[in-house]
């Protein structure tokens, strides 16, 4: 199957970047709502709308939530391309919708999403509230799961750019993981499922992104809606959207994504349980955070009188200003950067550092800086 053809014919063009709030999705929602499936399933902190898409009358049935973290955008991206391909007249999608129910919740927390923030707005993490359900948005899902009864849960997330494919010097950018049912970690029914499903969408994926696939830590933690979900008998998987090289706004990705929840569907209809797939998924390198958007050695600088040769790394920070998410860059470490990587690294040459401020950087200082007064940087990146 070429799934990136697929892709490509059934991208939604309407929403791009990292910024995916209501407002974007609801024209999308309302056009898709032909036959009433499209809900409104309760109201957020602030009151606004959380939708649910159901779609499809097979037996099997699937239950999808994104943006449980409202600045964790690209899953709900691949969503409204995923709704494009079915709702397509492709021989696949009338498969998958004879023989799977979808019951997709695009965005469960609205009010993080405007803000673009992570929390909701009681400054709370959903997926820290699976036990308490003191959040509006918590409750909904826990009564979607329990009036729909899933046979599988899909938790999707993004992870942000510092984590690398266990050892090596590739960015994670797709990530799985089967949460735990138990402190243990142990391997039920339930839990070799979800497992079995993440080592097909891992085969697939192999062919299109090699060696940038990782596998997200196994702690168990009840608070977790995965670990919940998992431990009530549901298999339960774990997505989290990451870093390809140079794709910042999570467009590349967003392609990754799409192909891995299409693999996904396909495994679970044709039951693909190969030999070796605890081995396939435990092979999966773990997630590591080594990591910077920008790392910069062998920088000269002046300190305490004299000149050393120091590293020091910075980091974007996301902020949204006039509904548009604006990639800032600061300083994070100085120092010992042997361990790390840098998405974008400089060799120095061992030339003089100088800036506007104090001539040598700081911590949380703006990655605006000189190098011999002949290269510049500006937000992190070499001036041309």
């Amino acid at each position: 199957m070429d799934f990136e053809k697929l892709f490509h014919q059934n991208k939604e063009q309407s929403i791009a970047g990292r910024y995916v709030n209501l407002s974007h999705i609801e024209p999308l929602l309302l056009r898709l709502n032909k036959n009433n499936e499209v809900e409104i399933i309760g109201k957020s902190v602030l009151d606004q709308p959380i939708y649910s898409y159901q779609i499809g009358g097979g037996k099997t049935k699937l239950l999808l939530w994104s943006q449980m973290h409202g600045n964790e955008s690209t899953t709900t991206k691949a969503l409204f391309d995923c709704f494009n391909f079915l709702n397509s007249d492709a021989a696949f999608a009338t498969l998958l919708l004879t023989e799977f129910t979808f019951y997709f919740i695009p965005i469960l927390n609205p009010d993080g999403a405007k803000a673009y923030t992570r929390l909701n707005a009681n400054n709370i993490d959903l997926n820290r509230d699976a036990q308490d359900l003191s959040q509006p948005e918590s409750k909904i899902l826990e009564q979607a799961y329990n009036d729909f009864q899933p046979d599988y849960c899909y938790n999707l997330h993004d992870q942000r750019t510092i984590f690398a494919v266990g050892d090596t010097n590739k960015p994670a950018t797709v990530s799985f993981l089967a949460p735990s049912f138990n402190e243990a970690r142990e391997i039920n029914d339930t839990r070799r499922k979800a497992i079995a499903v993440i080592a097909a969408m891992n085969k697939v994926l192999q062919g299109h992104i090699p060696g940038q696939i990782g596998r997200f830590d196994d702690v168990f933690n009840l608070n977790c809606i995965g670990d919940k979900f998992q431990s009530r008998g549901t298999p339960t998987i774990l997505f989290e959207a990451g870093h390809f090289q140079n794709d910042y706004e999570r467009e590349v990705t967003r392609k990754y994504i799409f192909i891995a929840l299409l693999s996904s569907f396909y495994s679970i209809y044709d039951n693909v349980i190969v030999d070796g797939y605890f081995e396939d998924y435990m092979n999966i390198p773990q997630n590591k955070p080594t990591f910077f958007d920008f790392v910069y050695k062998n920088i000269k600088i002046n300190y305490d009188s004299s000149e050393i040769i120091t590293n020091f790394a910075a980091q974007y920070k996301e902020e949204l200003v006039d509904n548009k998410v604006f990639f800032n860059a600061f300083v994070a470490k100085i120092g010992d950067l042997d361990n790390f990587l840098g998405h974008f690294e400089l060799d120095g040459e061992q030339q003089l550092y100088s800036d506007n401020y104090q001539d040598i950087p700081e911590l949380n200082q703006i990655a605006d800086f000189y190098l011999d007064k002949k290269v510049e940087i500006v937000n992190g990146l070499v001036k041309k």
